[in-house]
């Protein structure tokens, strides 16, 4: 294998926009990337309380149309894309034969016929390979690697999208649909990593400048980088691939079921399908959950989580300070006998016992935009 640290790192269609702008630009997932302009808690509270610009170009973007689409889509997931209609999108999970998470996926429909995919950066590579080794009949996968991706995250993004694509603001939590921006085809999804409503815009790399431009002149709109983004999507309790998942992990260990749809389940063909019916019938021996450290300081990846006993229960996979909360936050995996809500335990941090306790999640409650029911 290569060794990656000789392999040029690769930048986005806006390197030169946050470098202007005094990005502290580093390494991430083969691309040089902002991780912060003013720094990491003005940014996330600014995201928090009005609307933050993230550029996420360095995502895997790809479609996937033809007949036999959805054949291919759900040979690799546990989920129901034929149930998906035009105008949604569903989050899902790329499966190995043992039901092992490769990758975590936005799938969407903007179209009448097929599908828009965005995987995670450090894995699109791999994804990709799977995707063309595993076509299925007539299927056509396109990379889309001329296209990048802006994310508007905040409770004032509606009010941002409202002069520069007012028809996307129509739209509610987990939709999506193709606008024009610039004379341009646009991709349009609204979800929000951060837990806050937003927007997210797949553009043409040659206006990806303009429109970050355009979104920058609204005195609501700051550029994010990646530092706040990871404690903001903390604080939402979205797991990050690489940390909370990985092949060694289940959709079931993950608390990720609702990737997986029930009719699925039923017709028992999902990949790795008897080991993942034992854990949902509950032969687990790890599960995740939310952790609030009571006192001490902040319990990050790798550190212990030891029972009141003594006994070492699992480990931290993300954890850090939360800004909006003040106090610090972490999730992490015990076994099912030592999950439930109010457990108290310890996080060892530099070899010392901190006191925690096992919360709900998200930490903090979201702000997306939910059609009314009824």
């Amino acid at each position: 294998m290569p060794d990656t640290q000789d392999i040029p790192l690769k930048s986005t269609a806006l390197y030169d926009r946050h470098v202007a702008l005094g990005a502290r630009m580093v390494p991430f997932a083969g691309y040089t990337m902002p991780v912060q302009y003013e720094g990491v808690l003005a940014e996330h509270r600014w995201t928090r309380e009005s609307a933050g610009l993230f550029d996420v170009s360095h995502m895997g973007q790809a479609r996937l149309t033809g007949a036999d689409a959805i054949a291919t889509l759900e040979s690799l997931t546990p989920t129901d894309f034929a149930a998906l209609s035009q105008g949604k999108q569903k989050y899902s999970l790329l499966l190995n034969d043992t039901s092992g998470i490769l990758d975590d996926w936005m799938v969407s429909r903007p179209e009448t016929s097929g599908f828009f995919l965005v995987v995670n950066a450090a894995c699109k590579d791999q994804d990709f390979e799977i995707i063309a080794e595993e076509i299925i009949g007539d299927t056509h996968f396109q990379v889309l690697d001329d296209r990048a991706l802006l994310a508007l995250q905040g409770p004032k993004a509606k009010d941002v999208m409202q002069s520069v694509c007012p028809a996307a603001c129509d739209m509610y939590f987990m939709d999506c649909g193709t606008f024009e921006i610039m004379g341009e085809t646009a991709f349009f999804s609204r979800s929000g990593y951060t837990g806050e409503d937003g927007f997210e815009i797949s553009v043409p790399n040659s206006i990806a400048g303009a429109l970050w431009d355009r979104l920058l002149t609204d005195p609501f709109v700051k550029p994010i980088g990646l530092g706040a983004r990871d404690s903001l999507r903390m604080e939402a309790g979205m797991p990050l691939y690489g940390h909370e998942m990985d092949a060694s992990y289940t959709l079931a260990e993950a608390d990720l079921k609702f990737a997986m749809s029930k009719s699925r389940l039923t017709r028992g063909d999902i990949k790795g399908i008897d080991r993942l019916k034992k854990q949902l019938d509950g032969h687990l021996d790890r599960v995740r959950v939310a952790l609030k450290i009571l006192s001490g300081p902040p319990a990050r990846e790798g550190a212990v989580i030891v029972a009141k006993d003594g006994g070492v229960l699992g480990k931290i996979t993300s954890g850090g300070p939360s800004p909006s909360l003040g106090y610090s936050i972490a999730m992490g995996y015990v076994p099912p006998a030592e999950a439930a809500f109010g457990t108290e335990l310890d996080v060892e941090v530099r070899g010392k016992p901190y006191p925690a306790v096992i919360v709900s999640l998200p930490f903090v409650a979201n702000g997306y935009h939910r059609k009314p029911k009824g």
